[in-house]
C-alpha cells in the first residue's frame, strides 16, 4: 500500500512540474525557461517527497513501537499469570507433601509402637526363660516367639486377597483380605501355627492391630490406584476395645474417610454377641466416619436384624454348605430349620429390609451356585470363584514403613528389657 502511495505522488509531482515548463515555454519563456521550470519543478517536487516519506516511516515506526509496547505488556501479564499459577500449584503439592510427610511419620510411629509394645512381651518371654508349653519341644516356643517377632520387625507381612463376586454375572465386586506372615526362609506361617504361642503369651491383640493396620495401608495404597471394589478386612474385638491402638487408629482413618466405602470392617458372630459397651461404642464412631461392617463365621440363622442394622453391619457371610444344611422342607415347601415360618426363598428378601446383604462363602461347586441362586443370594465366595492371592510386591513396598527404622527401635528396646533383667 505505501509503495502505491509513493508512486502516485511521483506521478503527481512528475505532472506538475511538466504543466509548469508548458506554461513558461507558451508564455514566451523559451526552451531554456521551460527545461530550467521542469528540473527545478523535480528537484522542490522530490524534495517535499522525501519531507512526505520521511513522515510516513516515522509514523510506521512509531506504530510498530506501540505494537511492540503492547505485546511486551501482554507477555508480561501472561508471565505474572502463569508465575501466579505456579507459585499456587508449588504450594499445593508442598503442602500435600508434608501433609503425606507428617501422616507417614504418624503411621510410622504408631506402627512402631505396636511392634515394641509386642517385642516386650516377646523379650520378657524370653529373658525369663519359661520352659516350653504342653507338647512343644524344649526351646520350641521360644524359636517361634522370635520368628513371630523377626516376621513382624521385618516387615515380614503379606496381605492376600480372595474375590468375592456377584451373583450370577460372577463379577469380582469386593475383595476379602487375610494376613500371612513369612519366616526367614520365605516360609509362610499360618494362623494357626504363630496363635499356638501369642495367644498364651497375651501377643493377640498387638499382632491384631498391626495386621489391621497394614491392611489399611494397603486400602489406600490400591484406592489411589482408582479401584472401584471395597476390601473386607478383619477386626478383633480385643483391637475395638484396646485404649492404646484404638485412639490412634480412629484418627487415622479420620484423616482418610475417603476410604470409607473401599473399606468394610469384618468380625465373627460370636465376638460381635460378645462385645460390651466400648466395643459398640466404638464401632459406632467408624460408623460416624461411613464406615461399614460386616458379619462372618455365621452360625446361628436367628440373627436379631434390627442389632444389626442399629450397629450399621451391612454384610452377613455364610459358608455355603452350612446355608444347604439349614434346608429342610415342611408341609410341602422348603424352609430353613432356623426359621421355620418363613419360606427359604425368602430369607435373603427379609435381610435386604433390614439393609443386608447375604454372602455365601467357601463356595467349592458349580452345584452349590445352583442352590445358592435359589435361594436369591446375591453374592459369593470360594475357590470356585478364585483362591486367595497376594498382593504384588511394589504395592506392599510402597505400603511399607521403614524397615530400619523399626529394627533399630527394637534392638533399642531389647537391650534395655535384658538391662533390667
Amino acid at each position: 500500500m505505501r509503495r502505491l502511495t509513493l508512486a502516485l505522488l511521483c506521478g503527481a509531482y512528475l505532472c506538475l512540474a511538466l504543466i509548469i515548463a508548458l506554461s513558461l515555454w507558451r508564455n514566451g519563456g523559451g526552451w531554456g525557461a521551460g527545461v530550467a521550470a521542469l528540473v527545478g519543478g523535480l528537484g522542490l517536487a522530490f524534495a517535499f517527497h522525501g519531507l512526505i516519506e520521511r513522515a510516513l516511516d516515522s509514523a510506521a515506526l512509531r506504530n510498530e513501537i506501540g505494537a511492540v509496547r503492547d505485546a511486551h505488556r501482554i507477555l508480561l501479564d501472561q508471565i505474572e499469570s502463569i508465575d501466579a499459577r505456579m507459585t499456587q500449584v508449588v504450594e499445593t503439592a508442598t503442602g500435600d507433601a508434608l501433609r503425606r510427610s507428617e501422616a507417614l511419620s504418624d503411621e510410622v510411629h504408631m506402627l512402631e509402637h505396636l511392634v515394641g509394645r509386642m517385642s516386650e512381651r516377646l523379650e520378657e518371654r524370653m529373658v525369663s526363660g519359661l520352659g516350653p508349653r504342653p507338647g512343644q519341644a524344649p526351646g520350641q516356643s521360644t524359636m517361634l516367639l522370635e520368628t513371630v517377632r523377626e516376621a513382624l520387625a521385618e516387615n515380614r507381612v503379606d496381605l492376600y486377597l480372595q474375590p468375592t463376586v456377584s451373583l450370577p454375572q460372577r463379577r469380582t465386586v469386593f475383595y476379602e483380605s487375610f494376613s500371612r506372615l513369612r519366616d526367614e526362609t520365605g516360609r509362610v506361617m499360618m494362623p494357626a501355627e504363630y496363635l499356638t504361642v501369642a495367644e498364651p503369651e497375651g501377643l493377640v491383640t498387638a499382632i491384631d492391630n498391626l495386621l489391621l493396620f497394614r491392611c489399611v495401608q494397603i486400602v489406600r495404597r490400591l484406592a489411589k490406584q482408582d479401584r472401584k471394589v471395597a476390601i473386607f478386612c478383619n477386626v478383633s474385638i480385643a483391637s475395638l476395645a484396646d485404649e492404646t491402638f484404638f485412639p490412634q487408629f480412629l484418627e487415622l482413618l479420620a484423616a482418610n474417610r475417603d476410604l470409607s466405602g473401599a473399606l468394610i470392617f469384618e468380625l465373627g458372630q460370636a465376638a460381635f454377641d460378645a462385645r460390651g459397651s466400648i466395643e459398640a461404642r466404638n464401632m459406632a464412631k467408624l460408623a460416624d466416619l461411613g464406615f461399614r461392617f460386616s458379619l462372618d463365621k455365621v452360625t446361628d440363622l436367628d440373627l436379631d436384624y434390627q442389632d444389626l442394622a442399629r450397629s450399621d453391619v451391612k454384610f452377613v457371610k455364610i459358608t455355603a454348605q452350612a446355608l444347604l444344611d439349614e434346608l429342610v422342607e415342611i408341609d410341602g415347601r422348603l424352609v430353613l430349620k432356623a426359621l421355620p415360618d418363613l419360606a427359604a426363598e425368602d430369607f435373603a428378601a427379609l435381610t435386604r429390609r433390614y439393609g443386608l446383604e447375604i454372602i455365601a462363602e467357601k463356595v467349592e461347586s458349580e452345584r452349590q451356585i445352583v442352590d445358592i441362586l435359589e435361594l436369591d443370594i446375591a453374592y459369593g465366595q470360594g475357590h470356585l470363584f478364585g483362591e486367595p492371592r497376594p498382593i504384588r510386591d511394589q504395592v506392599l513396598a510402597e505400603a511399607d514403613p521403614p524397615a530400619d527404622y523399626l529394627r533399630t527401635t527394637l534392638a533399642h528396646r531389647r537391650a534395655a528389657l535384658r538391662a533390667r533383667s
